[in-house]
């Protein structure tokens, strides 16, 4: 149960972020800002249909341009005013951050900022190469996203033709570089639910962690129905009833996925109940798009532009006051309130924004 509106959750009771206004920096609903998540781009190789659906994002789309983009320097000073108002933990994201040329200079840019994990959501398709490069540079780990292991399955999800072997292969690789590896897969009910009991055995017995995401209403071109959902107890249960599960209390405030370890020994998955037991009231989590904007949400609507500030010579002070004023006047909690009134509020696409 999240915390009541208002009511900062106990444990960050002594928190000290060094917001300018003094303590805690805090939102209207007493939650911390404890981790950015980077659109590097807002370009995938994929097309999938939960995402980035082909008759959207086709070959006549309009990407952002180059010059839109925000330079690895600009990534990196907004970086690290974030970290210095309490920021603890980047994730680059996109569309698919390994589209984006050179991404271990930024990994790199990153690391020189002190007391910072760096995590990597990616589709896998480019990990091969880059495993080993992004590790000397200093990333920390990555999550890896694999819908299905039934390859025809996955083709058609990925909706691009990349087969399941060529995700493993990355998985591997980034592995062999001593990467922490977990691995998200997206739930849909009729299309994939029937291939999940093989994924979780795939990675049962080994350090990796599979986390279940209950399919969401992001932006609103992914054509999201609330029967196409299959409730994360449902799965849950039909996991136990192959290998039994025990839950694990959460590793720290604002963890995402609900965890569960197989009583064998053999090792986690993890639960994204976004949906059926939402968790606003623990989100930590600030994004910056690929153009330079903040948004507080994943199902915000508009954000606060930082690009044009920079380019315009604002000052760290300022830029500092605009992300601090952003999030001190943070109100979101969609998935809280998601209902019939809902569905028809536009809402920024996730390829902007990441996951």
């Amino acid at each position: 149960m999240s915390p009541a509106a208002g009511t900062p959750h106990p444990e960050w009771d002594d928190l000290d972020n060094g917001g300018a206004g003094g303590g805690a920096l805090v939102d209207t609903l007493g939650r911390p800002m404890r981790d950015l998540r980077i659109s590097v781009t807002d370009r995938c190789n994929f097309r999938c249909r939960y995402c980035m659906p082909k008759e959207i994002f086709g070959p006549d789309f309009a990407f952002l341009t180059r010059s839109a983009v925000l330079s690895f320097e600009e990534i990196a000073r907004l970086a690290r005013l974030s970290a210095a108002l309490g920021v603890r933990k980047f994730r680059l994201t996109g569309g698919e951050p390994t589209l984006r040329a050179q991404l271990p200079a930024l990994v790199q840019l990153l690391r020189e900022i002190s007391d910072v994990e760096i995590a990597m959501t990616t589709n896998g398709t480019m990990l091969k190469p880059l495993a080993a490069p992004l590790r000397e540079a200093g990333l920390d780990r990555v999550t890896v996203s694999l819908d299905s292991l039934d390859d025809a399955v996955f083709r058609s999800m990925n909706d691009m033709d990349f087969p399941v072997a060529l995700v493993l292969e990355g998985i591997e690789a980034a592995a062999a570089v001593g990467l922490p590896v977990k691995i998200n897969a997206v739930v849909r009910r009729g299309v994939n639910d029937h291939t999940l009991i093989d994924l979780a055995g795939r990675f049962r017995g080994t350090p990796h962690t599979v986390r279940f995401i209950e399919f969401m209403d992001v932006g609103t071109t992914n054509g999201w129905r609330l029967d196409e959902v299959l409730p994360a107890s449902d799965l849950v249960r039909m996991i136990n009833e192959r290998w039994p599960l025990e839950a694990v209390e959460a590793q720290y405030t604002g963890e995402v996925a609900r965890r569960y370890r197989y009583r064998d020994g053999a090792g986690e998955i993890g639960m994204i109940t976004s949906v059926t037991q939402p968790f606003c009231g623990t989100c930590t989590r600030i994004r910056l798009s690929a153009e330079g904007k903040i948004y507080t949400c994943l199902f915000a609507a508009d954000g606060v532009d930082l690009r044009e500030a920079m380019r315009a010579g604002a000052t760290d002070d300022v830029l500092t006051s605009l992300i601090e004023g952003t999030w001190r006047a943070r109100e979101d909690r969609y998935s809280e309130l998601r209902s019939q009134s809902t569905p028809d509020l536009r809402k920024v696409e996730m390829s902007y924004i990441g996951g």
